[in-house]
């Protein structure tokens, strides 16, 4: 999930601290709502530490049943780049059976068109992008076992 739409109204807040815009904060749970409507129940969250990232992870959660203090923050997803995300999810534990996780474009877009069979053009705001895979461990995906299930944002629902 690419996070939801942020604000550029704090000049003086750095990148990282960007809290997310009124938009944003109505776009994440709706999306959650959607997710929820959908049957969706990560057993893990992943989120970058940015403020926007950290906040639709929480409002996303809120709607689809996961408790904010679950949530696992990943240092590597700011910043990151296709195989740095890669790298994150080949270390998740072979007992998570669904794993959600909230970053930044361009790097959550590249990541999807790396797994999916799919093209996924840019990811907007709020964006996600659902695969299943054919396999018994993170360490093993790739898109030649992988599956895409959907691709949703918030636009579909205004």
């Amino acid at each position: 999930m690419r996070h939801a739409k942020s604000s550029w109204e704090f000049e003086e807040l750095s990148d990282h601290d960007r809290p997310l815009n009124k938009r944003g904060r109505s776009d994440a749970p709706l999306i959650g709502q959607e997710l929820a409507a959908r049957g969706v129940q990560p057993n893990l969250i992943i989120s970058s530490p940015a403020v926007r990232a950290l906040t639709t992870a929480t409002l996303v959660g809120k709607e689809i049943g996961y408790e904010p203090d679950d949530i696992a923050v990943d240092e590597r997803m700011y910043g990151a780049g296709k195989e740095d995300l890669l790298e994150v999810v080949k270390n998740v534990p072979d007992d998570v059976a669904f794993l959600m996780m909230v970053g930044h474009n361009e790097a959550i877009t590249e990541f999807a068109n790396l797994l999916t069979p799919e093209h996924v053009a840019s990811l907007p705001t709020a964006g996600v992008v659902a695969l299943e895979f054919k396999c018994s461990s993170w360490k093993d995906i790739s898109k030649k076992n992988a599956s895409m299930l959907f691709y949703d944002f918030p636009k579909n629902y205004k």
